[in-house]
């Protein structure tokens, strides 16, 4: 039986298996969030963790456990990352250290100073040791797209209506500079954590070397910036305005909207968690397809492809 379906005594027996926790008197918490697996608090007299579950029985998604694992050590050494305590992939289990601080919603990104921290932490972990193995959503929505039509999954009646759209954002970015970088790839507000200055990254499940415009235009999308602030973001990132970054940055947060959109497809037909898949996947949706069909799409494409 995997973590996920365990209760609470079964999971502390689970828990107490790993070295760093054998022995120990343990209080477990379940935390909120989490779409693929399970995040619990652990207390003990020796320090507080968090223990990361999954289901090791099923990967629709895609998802590398090792890899998370390796990437999540190396953005530690960055300096944006949970410390790495146990790992015990035959249990599912991956165990940090607890961090300290405010978990970010949406809202809080409208806060003086919150972009500024957020592009800084963004940074840092660009800038850290080379992750292990890439993501890139022109590949990963390909095969998202084959497990939904191979497993007969629903997914939006004309999804592959902006087939072309998608191709062109995808002809486009792949001219000029084509430098990757060590990025989380999945950044929706749950995965920042503040702390007075600081800034941490937290979910590492998605992780892998890729452009960084990707990680800016993700973190618009999938935190509901306004324009004005990918605008402040980017120029935050780079430290100058740049409306080519800013237009690709953009233009990659349309790619993951779409590509993410068969994400939740597949979580909506296939996972047991009480939540919306659905719903989440056609707010993406909608998303992607008012930006395809916007009056500034082809002005996106031409800034992108233009230096500044």
């Amino acid at each position: 039986m995997h973590p996920l379906s365990l209760d609470v005594a079964g999971l502390d027996e689970l828990l107490g298996r790993l070295p760093t926790l054998a022995g120990l008197p343990r209080r477990l918490e379940d935390l909120p969030g989490g779409l693929t697996n399970r995040n619990v608090k652990v207390t003990t007299p020796k320090g507080v963790f968090v223990a990361r579950c999954c289901d090791t029985t099923s990967n629709l998604l895609g998802i590398d456990r090792e890899r998370e694992y390796l990437n999540t050590k190396a953005a530690e050494r960055a300096g944006v990352g949970a410390p790495v305590i146990d790992y015990a992939p035959e249990l599912g289990i991956l165990l940090l250290g607890y961090l300290e601080g405010k978990t970010l919603s949406d809202s809080d990104f409208g806060r003086e100073g919150v972009i500024a921290k957020a592009a800084a932490a963004i940074l840092a972990l660009h800038r850290g040791p080379r992750f292990h193995g890439d993501f890139d959503m022109f590949e990963r929505q390909p095969s998202y797209l084959d497990t939904v039509q191979r497993n007969g999954f629903r997914m939006p009646s004309d999804y592959l209506d902006h087939a072309e759209g998608f191709a062109r954002i995808r002809e486009v970015l792949g001219t000029g500079d084509r430098t990757t970088v060590p990025c989380h790839n999945d950044l929706l507000a749950g995965n920042f954590i503040e702390d007075g200055d600081t800034v941490r990254l937290i979910d590492y499940e998605y992780s892998g070397n890729n452009d960084p415009h990707f990680e800016l235009g993700n973190v618009w999308s999938e935190c509901g910036l306004t324009l004005d602030q990918l605008d402040e973001l980017v120029t935050a990132y780079h430290g100058r305005r740049s409306r080519r970054a800013i237009a690709r940055a953009r233009l990659q947060g349309i790619v993951a909207k779409y590509g993410w959109t068969l994400w939740g497809c597949i979580q909506s037909a296939s996972c047991a968690l009480d939540f919306d898949f659905w719903g989440w996947a056609m707010e993406r949706y909608d998303g992607a397809v008012a930006e395809f069909r916007g009056p500034d799409f082809d002005r996106l494409l031409a800034d992108a492809a233009t230096p500044d």
